[in-house]
């Protein structure tokens, strides 16, 4: 079952995030607004667009999550396979996406502090990232 429905999630999402896709969409509002005049603009057709746009959007969220998930996890691997694979790195970092937001924040926090030029207060990112390169 799960691989059936990656499969089935990876294709429409695939097919959807495709300018046709759009197009086709924009064409389907266009066209049902200009049957607006047919059906006197009635209850029943404003209802028909409303469901069906509802329904949707509602399988499309958990199709965009299932991607992301998929995405994200495939991201932490090979960057957990990156750490694991340089000498030097700190193999303590693997997995550490399972942590709490405080707890990164506090991993985060270390990480500036150490890489802060000696004496300044609050590190400035572009003073970290220089004390990286030239720590290498």
């Amino acid at each position: 079952m799960d691989q059936f429905f990656t499969r089935i999630a990876a294709r429409i999402a695939s097919a959807v995030g495709q300018p046709l896709a759009f197009v086709v969409a924009f064409v389907a509002i266009i066209l049902w607004g200009a049957s607006g005049p047919i059906f006197g603009f009635s209850d029943t057709w404003q209802l028909i667009v409303n469901t069906t746009t509802t329904i949707i959007t509602f399988l499309m969220v958990f199709l965009i999550q299932n991607a992301q998930n998929r995405d994200a996890a495939a991201m932490q691997a090979k960057l957990d396979e990156i750490i694991r694979a340089i000498d030097g790195a700190r193999n303590d970092y693997i997995g550490i996406e399972h942590l709490t937001e405080r707890q990164l924040e506090t991993i985060r926090a270390d990480i500036e502090q150490e890489c802060a030029p000696v004496g300044a207060g609050l590190p400035h990112h572009t003073d970290s990232l220089g004390h990286l390169i030239r720590r290498r």
